[in-house]
């Protein structure tokens, strides 16, 4: 029911223009850009999307934007999430998901729940979508790690699919994938880890650097999904600094320098975050300029 999932999905980053507003035709370009180069889906309104700066208009013009744009060529992935649960059922119920195939949600950040908390939150969630769930652990950014036994507690519900995880802690990882059900997806949320996580049995990945070399990092996932671990991790051993870059100023910063050189749209965020450095983005811009 889920295999749209496995490989490459991309959060998308949300283009800006110099006086903030969305930048409608750099979205164009980075979705066509995606397509391209081969990635497997979409995520629209994730982290990296800056979704937390958009206005509940400007959300649903650019979802309809990006949906029109994709045009049912790719599966589409919408995040949903918050710290408020009956705010985010009441989302889910209330929204047209008619052009999307899954829901990723991020376990409440801020509140810092229990694990009973976090299984009793996506219950509620569970009960109520119209869609599969991804469920999604970023502890860096909650303040609050989803456990692998809470993790596999939820794997068996009903609507819950798979999880992003980006807990940073492989062996957290590999305890989920030991012990999940069979059609339980694992599904990277940490770039870097995404191979590994591959060739231990994950998915694939959600990616933040793969909207930047889409070509290169959904091959890359390919490769480890056949199983051709040597010619997958040396891709990834040339993707490193990258992904290094990516991050080392913080996201979505770091990806926009990326699409910046790639002429896709400019670099602008939202404060309270800010572009990255004139040392960095020489840095981004010698790696890209070698890239082969």
């Amino acid at each position: 029911m889920s295999d749209f999932l496995k490989g490459t999905g991309v959060a998308l980053a949300t283009p800006f223009l110099s006086d903030g507003a969305i930048d409608f035709d750099g979205v164009t370009k980075l979705v066509e850009y995606c397509i391209e180069g081969g990635v497997e889906y979409l995520v629209v309104m994730g982290t990296t999307a800056e979704s937390v700066v958009l206005s509940k208009e400007e959300k649903a013009k650019l979802v309809d934007h990006i949906v029109a744009v994709n045009d049912k060529r790719l599966p589409l992935v919408i995040g949903i999430g918050g710290n408020n649960t009956e705010a985010i059922k009441t989302e889910i119920l209330e929204s047209d998901l008619s052009e999307f195939d899954a829901i990723l949600s991020v376990v409440p950040m801020y509140n810092r729940p229990t694990q009973e908390g976090i299984y009793q939150h996506y219950l509620a969630l569970n009960d109520c979508t119209p869609l599969p769930i991804l469920l999604y652990n970023v502890p860096s950014r909650t303040g609050a790690n989803m456990t692998a036994e809470t993790t596999l507690r939820l794997a068996k519900l009903k609507n819950i699919v798979g999880i992003k995880e980006a807990v940073g802690d492989f062996s957290q990882v590999l305890k989920i994938l030991k012990d999940k059900p069979e059609d339980f997806l694992v599904i990277s949320g940490d770039d870097m880890l995404a191979l590994p996580a591959v060739a231990a049995g994950g998915a694939g990945v959600i990616s933040v650097v793969g909207q930047g070399v889409p070509g290169h990092f959904s091959e890359m996932i390919r490769l480890g999904l056949q199983g051709k671990t040597e010619q997958a991790f040396s891709k990834l051993y040339q993707l490193i600094p990258l992904i290094d870059y990516a991050f080392e100023e913080g996201n979505p910063a770091g990806i926009k320098n990326i699409l910046k050189h790639k002429q896709i749209c400019d670099d602008g965020v939202r404060l309270p975050l800010v572009p990255v450095s004139d040392e960095l983005s020489n840095k981004i811009k010698s790696f890209l300029d070698k890239l082969s």
